[in-house]
């Protein structure tokens, strides 16, 4: 089972919302997920995100591969360098 951390589309026509979670890959991307990470609302100036610290870092020690929108998301809010930095650490 391949996980990845993703966005899943919320709200109505021209008015979305996303949340940050982790789901298997092979789930459709508003279905079924394992937990909700953060939200992201890309309508307000500037664009809000909420993450989930404790447990994004827990998914990527895991393995759990984020998207690449995720991706950026974690580096703005720095926690892809802090997951980098213990990933070279522990390794």
């Amino acid at each position: 089972m391949a996980v990845k951390i993703r966005l899943a589309r919320g709200g109505s026509k021209k008015q979305p919302f996303y949340q940050v979670v982790v789901s298997d890959e092979r789930y459709p991307r508003d279905g079924r997920f394992l937990e909700n990470v953060g939200k992201y609302d890309p309508k307000t100036d500037p664009a809000t995100v909420v993450l989930k610290e404790e447990n994004i870092m827990q998914w990527l020690a895991k393995g759990a591969q984020p998207s690449e929108t995720v991706k950026q998301l974690l580096r703005k809010a720095g926690l892809w360098v802090k997951f980098k930095q213990a990933e070279s650490n522990a390794g």
